[in-house]
């Protein structure tokens, strides 16, 4: 990836969501809602406190992250969409 996110920022590929119910009914694509789950693709440094110390970022390359259904800038790289968004805008690490 050529994204290199700046301060507390991440770059997140959003999962796909599930096309059919447990019942078997396909939903169609825009009916869909948009997934509120991906893989954090980058991260930056962190961002700096008032004292101009780094903080380091809690999520890594390779989490899977929930996120609000609005978060983040959209972007298209290489074919891809992704998300920037504030470390801040995540809501948790979904642990395996």
């Amino acid at each position: 990836m050529n994204l290199r996110p700046l301060a507390d920022r991440v770059i997140v590929k959003r999962l796909e969501n599930e096309t059919k119910t447990a019942s078997g009914i396909v939903i169609p694509d825009n009916a869909a809602e948009k997934p509120d789950q991906g893989e954090v693709m980058a991260v930056g440094p962190g961002r700096l406190d008032d004292d101009g110390d780094r903080i380091a970022m809690s999520v890594k390359v390779g989490d899977r992250v929930l996120f609000g259904k609005y978060s983040g800038q959209t972007v298209k790289v290489g074919g891809d969409e992704l998300l920037v968004m504030k470390e801040d805008d995540l809501f948790a690490v979904v642990e395996k």
